[in-house]
């Protein structure tokens, strides 16, 4: 069981895409840490499955079918959120999405419109619903999920790089706006990690080969060593950080 710092007992709350992968390792460590968890992302039904998970661990759960893009469904989310816990005190901005690989220059419009919407719109639109919330309770936290991308140039990986670069940055510029609030904003970058979104880059041979010859670790990442990363930094055990991203990547940036 954490120590009491690490704790999250009476605490509440919502994470994005949350069905599967790092997300729902999240929400996961999220109940295990004494929280109740709101749960969105677009099939119901995966949602329904860690909710019960959720459930299992003595902790009570939301699910929300919502597409985190879209204004109406993220206004949708919070009110039912608020509606059945009756507060906000952390929100884990996570759903994203990549539908493209390849050069930047070849990149179609509506491909850099969908990923920039949920990338990049979606974790501000709902970073404004939370803040609101919390600043009347006069504390909360935002976790933002990144990416090593963001950090370093991935060729053949471009809009998503850029769409987690301006993640970071938006959470350094909320860190700062919302501080006086009781507020705190951080983000993680993961590197490589075992997951569904990130299947054609650890299945594959050669670039798992790559990935691994630069990685002093010498392996992938797993979702459960983000979520651990996540419930720290959402915790009071680090109630003097904000407007930092913490990187999980094995020493491949070191």
């Amino acid at each position: 069981m954490p120590a009491p710092a690490f704790r999250l007992d009476g605490r509440v709350a919502l994470v994005t895409g949350a069905s599967r992968g790092i997300g729902r390792a999240i929400a996961l460590a999220l109940a295990r840490a004494g929280a109740d968890v709101a749960l969105a992302a677009r099939k119901l039904p995966d949602l329904e499955a860690v909710a019960e998970a959720i459930r299992a661990e003595g902790r009570r759960a939301l699910a929300v079918p919502a597409h985190l893009g879209r204004r109406p469904e993220i206004e949708r989310l919070f009110e039912a959120t608020l509606g059945t816990f009756g507060r906000l005190d952390v929100l884990v901005n996570n759903a994203g999405t990549n539908p493209v690989y390849g050069p930047l220059v070849e990149l179609p419009e509506d491909a850099w419109d969908k990923l920039m919407a949920l990338n990049v719109k979606g974790y501000l639109l709902a970073a404004q619903h939370a803040a609101r919330s919390m600043t009347r309770a006069g504390r909360g936290v935002i976790l933002n999920v990144a990416s090593t991308a963001g950090l370093r140039a991935s060729p053949g990986l471009g809009a998503y790089s850029v769409s987690k670069a301006a993640v970071i940055m938006l959470t350094r510029v909320l860190a700062r706006e919302l501080a006086p609030q009781g507020i705190r904003v951080n983000a993680v970058a993961p590197a490589l990690i075992e997951t569904r979104l990130s299947e054609a880059l650890w299945k594959n041979p050669e670039t798992l080969a790559r990935y691994l010859a630069s990685t002093p670790m010498g392996r992938t990442g797993q979702p459960e060593e983000v979520a651990e990363a996540v419930v720290y930094l959402c915790s009071d055990g680090a109630s003097y950080v904000t407007g930092q991203t913490l990187v999980l990547d094995g020493g491949h940036l070191a």
